[in-house]
């Protein structure tokens, strides 16, 4: 094998209750990238469309990721990428993520599959480091798994994957401005009360239990924040007008995704979820704000062959 193109999804991470640790790919948004063996030994970013994003390969998170990579079998075999960027950076739906897991994903299939797709999440957190400053999996291993990824650990990392109630849909609205993953993440405090953290700890734990037992309800409920999303909610116009207006239209759940500005609702089926979604077009068409408003399953394979 020579090339290979992937679809690289789109992501939501912390779903409020698992800040850092709890995440799931979507399945109607993402990029396309084509990855081809080069004759040079060398990792290369040869073309970006879509986005203003750096072609050094060392400064991209596609070429830091597949360098990681490679640096680990220790082989010197050298790549081309070339990423149609659709996935805007700073949007809070996973756009480092995507770029990383698509390239580890595609040059790991051309290699013959040396990894399992568990430790190409490692890899590919060497690209949100890169982005963030923090090699956080929440983004990339559910891109890589598909479906809800659990990061259990980090040192040493472990991920699970859990199950997906088959009626959940995920109603995304980007308002079309930029916040960086590095400045939301520098506003967060770093200490917290134990009331909070035992509130977070029952939410996330019943989240889970809820995946499992396909209890719709349950899901809802948990989906609280008390720690992150007060104040990284201040970044977001009309953040809690749109709260209210999609409890009011049936959503699940809904709250801030990855570092935002995305907010995410969860919804029950496609009905519901098409109704929230009008419902939020309708509100914010008005609001002097461009935005991009995304309805989607959840992609139960995460990265996948074009």
């Amino acid at each position: 094998m020579e090339q290979l193109k992937v679809f690289a999804p789109a992501t939501v991470a912390n779903l409020s209750c698992g800040f850092d640790v709890l995440g799931c790919c979507l399945d109607s948004v993402g990029d396309e990238m084509l990855i081809k063996k080069n004759d040079l030994k060398t990792v290369r970013i040869t073309r970006i469309s879509g986005q203003d994003l750096p072609l050094e390969a060392d400064k991209n998170v596609a070429g830091v990721a597949v360098n990681a990579l490679l640096s680990e079998l220790n082989i010197d075999q050298g790549f081309d990428i070339e990423i149609d960027k659709k996935i805007k950076p700073g949007s809070g739906i996973g756009s480092s993520a995507a770029s990383s897991a698509g390239a580890v994903f595609a040059v790991n299939k051309i290699m013959g599959e040396p990894f399992t797709k568990q430790e190409l999440i490692s890899f590919a957190m060497k690209g949100e480091l890169l982005a963030s400053g923090n090699a956080h999996a929440d983004n990339v291993a559910p891109a890589l798994l598909g479906g809800f990824s659990l990061v259990r650990s980090y040192c040493p990392l472990e991920v699970l994957s859990l199950p997906v109630p088959e009626e959940l849909r995920v109603v995304i609205l980007h308002p079309l401005i930029e916040i960086k993953t590095k400045d939301s993440r520098s506003i967060i405090k770093q200490n917290i009360s134990l009331k909070s953290a035992i509130n977070q700890w029952g939410n996330l734990g019943a989240f889970v239990s809820a995946l499992y037992t396909k209890d719709y309800d349950l899901i809802g409920r948990s989906l609280q924040d008390e720690i992150v999303e007060p104040i990284r909610s201040i970044l977001i116009p009309y953040f809690n007008d749109l709260a209210a207006l999609v409890a009011f239209n049936g959503a699940l759940g809904f709250g801030i995704s990855g570092s935002g500005p995305s907010v995410y609702a969860l919804c029950r089926g496609d009905k519901n979820a098409t109704k929230v979604k009008n419902a939020i077009q309708n509100f914010y068409s008005d609001k002097m704000i461009d935005f991009e408003l995304h309805q989607s399953s959840i992609n139960k394979s995460g990265v996948r062959i074009l």
